[in-house]
């Protein structure tokens, strides 16, 4: 019986040791499904960047656009995006099958280096990412994702990039400007139109490290296997009459040892540039190695006295008023005093003074004085506001960047000698826009238009593009005839033989920087249009501090005028408006 009871106490004492044994055993099992929960807690909401981190090197983000193309009016490509790939190799994949030798002798053939620096390069563990080669084109980028994908490589990752280029070099330089897609800078047209050139429908969707889409249900499955683009942008420029003005500039400031020039060739009738020629330039492409100096679209930033180019505004300006007409006789003594200043014609001492003269002399021989006697018929505000009617004072509004108000004082602050100066092109600085801008209101019957380098659309172009009423249609037209007489009553090198040109050459003293005085340095310009009996182009050249030879608006200015003229009339094949001696026969 003591046998029985013992075992019996046995029993019930290895019974109890099980039970503790379990309950222990389930408290600590609780205990670590609370513990790991907890962990998973804290993870998850309030620890989550280093594993999202790790999250991230499984798999990468992509946000895919490509940039539109930029086209002259004729679909002659300007910029366009290029896209190349970047190879990384990271050491912390590597493993006993995906070695950097045996990476190295499968790459090495394909991406063009020797085997022995490949694997020199993938070798080094010291860093977290390797940078393999970068621009990479998208055949060879298709052949190391093959052999990625045969050898399930996980250390080896390519990214897409693309990057700005412009086959045209430095074709029309300031008026495409550049971009940069790392540091997101850009000018020119290329800033203007941001929003259309990048404006796509972008494919946003995650890759393995091995370049393979994550596919999810918000996937596209197609759009992944597309470049999403930005729209396409054509432009106003005419690319072979570009060619002529870049040529015909660029030639001028090196025989003349010029610092710089523009040339301009306008539609008046529509505002559109058809060329914009501006020195010095530079390479798009490697727009980081060009100066401020080069980058710079001084046309619009800088302003300058116009000098006897602004004639043309004086003389309209006092018709509108009905100060002068058509056969107006103005009193030119040559020479005049006020206060300490003496102003005379540019041939005074060569031939005196001319006496009573007419408007087509007063442009002939560009005269000063009787630009001053016109500019005196009108008051200080009569005159004035004719000015800002001819938009000066304001931006012309082209879609460029950078563009200067110009200066032009109010007539509270003028007395007789700003008065004066004005009237013969030194009382205001402008832009050479502004001074385009400004003709075009003769060459287009009365109407300013906005000049514009950006073809628009019919619905764009009345909310962009302004018509604005600036002078009587007759007035307009008979300083046209005007300007025309006197240019073919002279000797001028601006003359053609099968077109009536209506223009006007100007040399304006070069302002000190300090803004007292002036420099030895001459502006010299020509600013017309034609054919003078229905214009459809205008033509505006600047070249600034020419340093050979006689420096004239007619010497300098003039001939490149007379070629881009002669050139852009055979591309534009515009019908000649000059009856010829033989035709009169």
């Amino acid at each position: 019986m003591s046998r029985e009871k013992s075992g019996k106490n046995n029993k019930l004492s290895n019974g109890k040791y099980c039970n503790k044994v379990a309950n222990v055993l389930d408290i600590a099992y609780i205990a670590i499904i609370v513990i790991l929960v907890i962990h998973l807690f804290v993870l998850q909401i309030f620890d989550p960047r280093k594993y999202r981190e790790r999250g991230k090197m499984q798999r990468s983000s992509h946000d895919f656009a490509v940039r539109g193309d930029i086209y002259d009016r004729h679909g002659i490509k300007l910029a366009t995006d290029r896209i190349y790939y970047n190879i990384y190799a990271r050491p912390v994949d590597y493993s006993k099958t995906e070695t950097p030798r045996k990476i190295a002798h499968l790459f090495a053939p394909v991406l063009g280096i020797p085997e022995a620096k490949l694997y020199q390069t993938l070798s080094n563990s010291k860093l977290q990412v390797i940078a393999v080669k970068k621009d990479v084109d998208r055949d060879t980028a298709k052949k190391i994702m093959k052999i990625i994908s045969e050898n399930s490589f996980r250390s080896i990752s390519l990214d897409k990039k693309n990057t700005r280029e412009y086959p045209q070099g430095v074709f029309a330089s300031h008026v495409l400007g550049f971009y940069n897609f790392d540091a997101g800078v850009s000018n020119g047209v290329e800033l203007t139109a941001k929003d259309k050139l990048e404006h796509a429908v972008r494919a946003t969707y995650e890759k393995t490290r091995d370049g393979k889409i994550i596919y999810r249900i918000p996937t596209d499955p197609v759009l992944p296997t597309k470049n999403p683009k930005g729209q396409d942008i054509t432009l106003t420029i005419d690319a072979a009459i570009q060619h002529v003005c870049e040529k015909e500039l660029q030639k001028m400031i090196q025989e003349k040892e010029a610092l710089r020039g523009a040339v301009i060739v306008m539609n008046p009738k529509n505002g559109e540039i058809l060329a914009y020629a501006v020195y010095p330039t530079y390479d798009p492409n490697q727009f980081q190695k060009a100066t401020n100096t080069q980058i710079k679209n001084w046309t619009l930033t800088d302003v300058y006295p116009p000098g006897s180019t602004f004639k043309t505004i004086t003389v309209t300006s006092a018709m509108e008023l009905g100060k002068i007409n058509e056969n107006s006789i103005i009193e030119d003594s040559g020479r005049m005093k006020f206060g300490g200043y003496t102003i005379e014609n540019y041939d005074y001492r060569e031939k005196g003074a001319p006496g009573r003269i007419n408007l087509v002399y007063l442009f002939e021989h560009s005269s000063n004085i009787g630009s001053v006697n016109v500019g005196f018929l009108m008051s200080h505000k009569e005159f004035y506001d004719m000015l800002r009617k001819f938009g000066f004072g304001e931006k012309s509004g082209i879609d460029l960047p950078g563009e200067s108000s110009g200066l032009l004082a109010s007539p509270k602050f003028w007395d007789r000698g700003l008065h004066m100066t004005m009237s013969y092109g030194y009382g205001t600085s402008v832009s050479i826009m502004q001074m385009v801008s400004a003709v075009s209101a003769l060459a287009n019957n009365g109407v300013r238009v906005t000049p514009h380098v950006i073809k628009y659309s019919p619905e764009e172009e009345v909310e962009k593009v302004k018509h604005i009423p600036t002078i009587n249609p007759e007035t307009a037209r008979t300083i046209t005839k005007l300007l025309a007489m006197s240019v073919n009553n002279g000797k001028s090198c601006i003359k053609m033989d099968k077109y009536n040109v209506a223009a006007k050459t100007g040399t304006s003293r070069k302002p000190l920087e300090n803004g007292r005085g002036y420099s030895g340095a001459m502006y010299t310009s020509t600013i017309g249009y034609l054919p003078a009996s229905d214009p459809q182009v205008l033509i505006y050249v600047v070249v600034d501090s020419a340093k050979k030879g006689p420096v004239w608006g007619n010497t300098v200015a003039g001939p490149v005028f007379h070629e881009v003229a002669e050139q852009t009339a055979r591309i534009l094949d515009l019908k000649p408006d000059k009856i010829s001696a033989k035709q009169k026969n």
